[in-house]
C-alpha cells in the first residue's frame, strides 16, 4: 500500500510557515461556517481579497473556476464565497490578502537518477505554457541559485529581489534535508515585491 500523503495549499503553507518560509497573510473559512467567523476572517486580512476554494482531493483550483481574485467588499466576499463552497470536494475557503509583484515557481522533485532537484521559473497560472524553468541538483550553493535565476533571463529584478530570490532556493534545499521524504513541492508563486518574497500558494508531496 502507497504510504503518498499530499498537503494541499492550506496545510502546505502552514508546514512552509512553520519551517521559517515568509507566507502570506491569510484566513481559513469552513464550508459550514457562521457568518460571524466569516466576517472575523475578512477583518483579519482586509480587502482587497483572493479566495480559494480548499479541499483535500482539489489540485488544480484555476482549471475549476476554484481562485476569485479582486474581491473589493464584503458583499463582492460573500458572493465568491457561496460560488466556491458549490465545488466539488470543497471543504472550506482560504482568504488572503490581495498583492501584486514578481511571480516565480520555486519547486523540488525527487528523481530516480539525481535525487532531490530544485526547480526554478517564471510563476502564476500560465506556468505550463511558460515552460521557461530550470533545475541543479540539490543542495546548491549562492552561486548556483544565482545562476538558476540568470537562466531564465530575469533581467528585470534588481540585487534586493535576487536576494530575496536565493535565500528561498538555498532555504527550499535545506528543508529537504530535514525532511528527505518529500517526493515533490511546489511553489506557485512566491511573489516579490519590493522588500519582500512572500509564498503565495503551494503544495506538497510526501512519500
Amino acid at each position: 500500500m502507497s504510504s503518498r500523503k499530499i498537503f494541499t495549499e492550506k496545510k502546505a503553507e502552514d508546514f512552509l510557515k512553520k519551517e521559517g518560509f515568509n507566507v502570506i497573510k491569510r484566513g481559513y473559512i469552513k464550508k459550514n461556517e457562521k457568518t460571524l467567523k466569516f466576517e472575523k476572517e475578512i477583518k483579519k486580512i482586509n480587502f482587497p481579497l483572493v479566495m480559494k476554494v480548499s479541499g483535500e482531493k482539489i489540485i488544480h483550483k484555476n482549471i475549476i473556476g476554484g481562485v476569485k481574485k479582486n474581491i473589493k467588499n464584503y458583499k463582492q466576499a460573500l458572493k465568491a464565497f457561496k460560488k466556491l463552497i458549490k465545488i466539488k470536494n470543497c471543504e472550506g475557503v482560504i482568504l488572503q490578502k490581495q498583492i501584486y509583484g514578481k511571480e516565480f515557481l520555486l519547486g523540488i522533485k525527487k528523481t530516480p537518477e539525481f535525487n532531490h532537484v530544485i526547480a526554478f521559473g517564471k510563476g502564476g497560472a500560465d506556468v505550463e505554457k511558460l515552460k521557461k524553468v530550470s533545475f541543479r541538483v540539490c543542495p546548491i550553493n549562492k552561486k548556483e541559485a544565482e545562476e538558476l535565476i540568470k537562466e531564465i533571463r530575469t533581467s528585470k529584478l534588481n540585487e534586493k529581489e535576487k536576494i530575496l530570490i536565493v535565500k528561498n532556493l538555498i532555504q527550499l534545499c535545506k528543508l529537504i534535508k530535514k525532511y528527505p521524504k518529500i517526493s515533490e513541492l511546489d511553489i506557485n508563486p512566491l511573489i516579490v515585491k519590493k522588500d519582500k518574497a512572500l509564498v503565495v500558494d503551494a503544495r506538497i508531496i510526501w512519500n
